[in-house]
């Protein structure tokens, strides 16, 4: 009796054997390096795909279990609603891992009607741990405003800016950039003075970055005084050049002088080029002009008075003892009183220049 229930012992365990080893084989293994990238507060789970041949694409499920449903949903797991039976070797948790509790999560393989074991992720995740990145920050300086803009900013998130002047960071202003917001414009600073920015990004007022490099920058305004004069002079230079050119080409222009014609001078200051160019009293020609005057006056004597009208002045002329001038007399007096007429012109036009 003893035997027989001994050989039924037996065969009971190698049977328990069996079976267990075929379920072995009929297992698919389950999936490798699980893992939790969280950055700006988003998390990701990774896993490394199946190694096995499937006939089937293998496909994956995945679950998580925090501390409400530990403790409230009696130690149970639910399913993360977008990574239910997904071929991708990865899973977006960021809407299921929503609090500061640690989170257990799991993943499991299937290959057409195969199942592989859960692989538990470990340690337990908790976002926390999520690493925020530096903001991509740049700063200009244009007139007396600083102008700071960042290229990402995450959903949900601001980022801190904090500014001072250089030397004096313990008087530091801090403004906050939301996300969606373009930049910074802070305006009204003081001309040729440095200020430095320094950001950080900050996540449900308590997830903080690590702080940007400080950007230090001189702010320009509106130039030195130097700068202005010297753009007010040479504006003024080069106005009174081109007024020059304007009227040099309207003086040296013929058709120009039709419509802008000069003033006459008056009779009694004559220009320089009349005055250089004054008749010269030349001896012979006056003797001719004046002589022939002397001549026309007496063929117009004779032809109005008669014989006896000129017998009664020449006795007459006579008698007075008066001597006509003769013609070399009459030229000498003119000359003379051209010459003096003309170095009075002249003292006058030199009082004048």
């Amino acid at each position: 009796m003893t035997l027989m229930w001994t050989k039924s012992l037996v065969m009971i365990i190698i049977m328990i054997l069996l079976l267990d080893c075929a379920g072995v084989r009929t297992l698919l293994p389950p999936p490798a390096s699980v893992s939790v990238e969280s950055v700006d507060m988003r998390h990701i789970l990774r896993w490394r795909p199946l190694q096995v041949s499937c006939k089937t694409s293998a496909l994956y499920s995945v679950q998580f279990q925090g501390e409400f449903e530990l403790t409230v949903l009696n130690d149970s797991w639910v399913d993360a609603a977008e990574c239910q039976l997904i071929p991708r070797s990865h899973c977006d948790l960021t809407l299921d891992l929503g609090s500061d509790s640690d989170y257990s999560v799991r993943v499991r393989a299937k290959c057409g009607s195969q199942l592989s074991t859960w692989a538990v992720l470990s340690p337990p995740f908790n976002r926390k741990n999520s690493v925020l990145t530096v903001p991509d920050m740049k700063v200009s300086a244009v007139g007396d405003t600083l102008q700071v803009s960042f290229d990402k900013v995450p959903p949900s998130a601001i980022i801190r800016v904090t500014v001072w002047r250089s030397g004096n960071e313990l008087k530091a202003d801090v403004y906050s950039v939301a996300a969606g917001q373009a930049g910074l414009n802070i305006a009204a600073l003081q001309e040729g003075v440095k200020y430095c920015v320094r950001a950080r990004l900050i996540l449900e007022n308590q997830f903080q970055s690590n702080s940007t490099d400080t950007h230090c920058d001189i702010i320009p305004g509106s130039g030195p005084a130097w700068r202005i004069v010297t753009t007010v002079t040479v504006t003024i230079v080069l106005m009174s050049v081109l007024l020059s050119a304007v009227l040099s080409v309207v003086v040296h222009c013929d058709f120009c002088q039709t419509y802008f014609q000069k003033d006459p001078h008056p009779p009694s200051l004559p220009s320089v080029w009349d005055l250089q160019n004054a008749t010269v009293c030349h001896e012979p020609e006056v003797y001719d002009l004046i002589d022939a005057m002397i001549d026309s006056e007496q063929q117009t004597l004779k032809s109005d008075e008669d014989e006896e009208d000129e017998d009664v002045f020449v006795s007459h002329v006579d008698k007075q003892g008066v001597k006509l001038p003769s013609s070399v007399d009459v030229v000498d007096g003119y000359c003379s009183q051209l010459h003096e007429s003309t170095a009075a012109k002249q003292s006058i036009l030199y009082f004048y220049v």
